[in-house]
């Protein structure tokens, strides 16, 4: 799936984007964009992005793993905007751009003249997605925004957690990788508007509604019913048994009894095929104590290869819990090619796959200021941009 520099596929072919985001939701955005084909130029301050220099970096290298991963596919310039020159370059590629991606705080934009009223004078046609912690309007807009704010706020971290334990956050970029998703999809949509009416318009994607989002029924089901889930590990109210079980020998595995098949397999396999305490979800859902006492006792009673080989026997859904190395060594992850080897850096593939038009990862992040040498500048630019 790796290409060369110029080569460039894909639906998105002859869209170019300008990446002014910082971090991970925004540049995560462009990225998506980058890997369907997208020209995406991604403008930097002075000194280099943040993500340069987040997190893991290879032996050697000066550039983190996130840079990599997140700014692949792009090319790499840097522009002061707060400079009257880098400025006006800025606007000169804003001229001919399709997308714009930020994620300043609400107001900042505009405080530079570079406003969707300025932008959209220039360009009518511009796509401008801003990306911020609670959205462009509300009491909670000019509020500092991550996604730690989201997770609280959202309603996730509560429902995160054993039942005795602390609401609990996610272990990675959960509120990033989501909102990078929602950003793309959003601004795919806005530009189809944009290609059809030569209308733009301003995309509003912020971190605290992409998580409300996941939380499915539960605002709906308290407010018909009063209902509060609670913390229940790794169980959720209407599926049961669904889980994290320990085996004799020590691994752990996940099973799911989501649909009422799986489910009925699954309890002729612990034996309770027959019993009408367990007959329908809401009779499991009632008697969850009971089955999933039994869950465990009889998963903790055998060797993970015998539980797992038996529920695949039986046509259910169950892996093995896999840390980081069982991921990159499964064969079916293997063949599917989910990760792929950029420029010596492992990395997710493109998160669907066109049949017509697939996606192509075509370089790794770029080092700082990569591309000046590409796009054409005004006389003695060098002297604004610094």
């Amino acid at each position: 799936m790796t290409g060369q520099a110029g080569d460039i596929r894909g639906p998105l072919a002859r869209v170019r984007v300008i990446d002014l985001a910082t971090v991970l939701a925004g540049p995560g955005i462009a990225r998506h964009l980058a890997d369907f084909g997208a020209d995406v130029i991604k403008v930097e301050r002075p000194g280099g992005e943040t993500t340069r220099t987040m997190g893991w970096k290879a032996p050697g290298e000066d550039d983190s793993l996130f840079w990599k991963i997140v700014s692949r596919g792009k090319r790499a310039v840097v522009l002061n905007l707060k400079s009257d020159l880098g400025r006006a370059e800025f606007l000169k590629l804003a001229k001919d751009a399709d997308i714009v991606v930020e994620n300043m705080r609400p107001g900042r934009l505009e405080r530079l003249g570079l406003g969707p009223l300025e932008l959209h004078e220039l360009n009518p046609a511009l796509v401008i997605v801003r990306v911020s912690g609670f959205g462009q309007t509300g009491p909670y807009a000019e509020r500092p925004g991550f996604a730690t704010i989201a997770e609280a706020m959202s309603g996730f971290s509560n429902i995160s957690g054993e039942p005795s334990g602390p609401p609990l956050l996610p272990p990675i970029a959960l509120t990033d990788e989501v909102v990078a998703i929602v950003g793309a999809f959003a601004a795919v949509m806005a530009l189809r508007h944009a290609e059809h009416t030569g209308q733009g318009q301003v995309v509003d994607v912020n971190l605290l509604e992409s998580m409300l989002n996941l939380m499915g029924p539960l605002p709906a089901a308290y407010d018909s019913l009063g209902y509060l889930q609670p913390r229940m590990g790794s169980g959720i109210p209407y599926t049961v048994p669904r889980g994290t079980y320990q085996c004799r020998d020590g691994i752990w595995v996940a099973l799911s009894a989501s649909s009422e098949s799986v489910a009925s397999r699954v309890l002729t396999l612990l034996g309770l095929g027959e019993d009408t305490r367990f007959a329908d979800f809401q009779s499991r859902s009632e008697h969850r104590e009971e089955l999933e006492a039994r869950t465990i006792e009889w998963i903790a009673q055998r060797d993970s290869g015998e539980v797992l080989s038996s529920f695949h026997a039986a046509d259910a859904a169950i892996s093995a819990v896999y840390s980081m190395r069982d991921v990159v060594a499964d064969e079916h992850i293997k063949d599917r090619e989910s990760l792929i080897r950029v420029d010596g850096v492992l990395m997710q593939a493109p998160i669907a796959g066109l049949s017509l038009t697939p996606a192509t990862v075509r370089w790794a992040g770029q080092p700082y200021d990569a591309d000046i040498t590409e796009i054409t500048w005004a006389d003695n630019q060098r002297a604004g941009r610094g």
